[in-house]
């Protein structure tokens, strides 16, 4: 690859990095629109409709059959069947967050995200934390303390967006499946429930409220793959390390949606919390570059082979 082309791929890659985290960033609006459907609702129409568009993504991508071999490996079939149970708590209480006013609780939760997975690395995978690592928990943990102190109760809605979230990154670190892969298998544990619940239900809202609520409803399962997607490609253009920056951007923007958009109100007390986990993702940051510079280093400083 040319400089020229190394450039070209790295502008294509921040973009479609942009796109996709800008998509996360306002999923709340996309959701709102399947009001009045209830958020139970939504989430079976979204189980049910992610599996036809991931289906899609791999026929036009070439790698269906590929990923069809992983349904002859029961190792990969048992945690896959366990990460689609944690996604789909994940995507409940977004749901239900985004549409009872609570997304700045929300935004919230995905700015602890990174902070809980490294809790996991090193409650699950007996990681040792960094310096930096360490005071971002201890940070972190001063944020969940003055939101209880500001809710007068535990951030239930935050704490269970990160933690479901940072458990589902730690079941599918257990398997060689990529995302889009990974979002095919875990449907199709998902649709057969959430085709259930529809049938039981009389289509949950579907042809009741109008043709705008029936789109929003059919397509939420393009919603999910579409920016899964292009952070894929992205991730495939781009270090790790810019990806991860980048990141920040969609709990940026739930943040400013629900702030701005949707109306919701920040007390001082929750904008202290905010900051104390802002802090603690400043030292998370600062050790991922640090990170990854070593090993950029050090690749860099590695003898040609003969």
């Amino acid at each position: 690859m040319t400089l020229t082309q190394g450039k070209a791929a790295q502008r294509w890659g921040i973009f479609l990095s942009l796109v996709a985290n800008s998509v996360w960033g306002a999923a709340a609006l996309y959701w709102m629109e399947t009001k009045p459907v209830a958020p139970i609702d939504v989430l079976a129409h979204r189980a049910s409709w992610t599996l036809p568009a991931a289906l899609l993504v791999l026929v036009v991508a070439g790698r269906l059959s590929s990923t069809l071999g992983f349904l002859k490996d029961w190792k990969v079939l048992r945690v896959m069947g366990l990460a689609a149970f944690l996604i789909s708590i994940n995507w409940g209480v977004f749901l239900y967050a985004v549409t009872t006013g609570r997304a700045t609780e929300a935004s919230l939760g995905y700015f602890l995200l990174p902070i809980l997975t490294v809790l996991a690395g090193v409650m699950i995978f007996r990681e040792r934390p960094s310096l930096p690592q360490r005071i971002a928990i201890g940070m972190a943990t001063l944020g969940i303390v003055v939101q209880v102190a500001a809710e007068g109760g535990i951030p239930i809605v935050s704490l269970a967006l990160a933690m479901s979230f940072a458990l589902y990154s730690v079941i599918r670190k257990q398997v060689s499946v990529d995302a889009m892969q990974g979002l095919f298998l875990e449907s199709l544990f998902l649709m057969p429930a959430g085709l259930a619940w529809l049938m039981l239900h009389q289509w949950s809202g579907l042809g009741q409220f109008g043709l705008k609520t029936d789109f929003f409803l059919l397509f939420a399962g393009a919603f999910t793959a579409i920016p899964l997607l292009t952070h894929i490609t992205a991730s495939r253009l781009l270090p790790l390390s810019t990806v991860g920056l980048l990141s920040y951007i969609g709990p940026t923007l739930q943040l400013l949606v629900a702030q701005t958009l949707l109306g919701e109100s920040l007390s001082m007390m929750t904008l202290l919390s905010f900051i104390f986990v802002w802090c603690g993702l400043g030292f998370i940051i600062q050790d991922n570059i640090r990170s990854y510079r070593k090993i950029r280093k050090a690749g860099m400083q590695k003898p040609p082979m003969t």
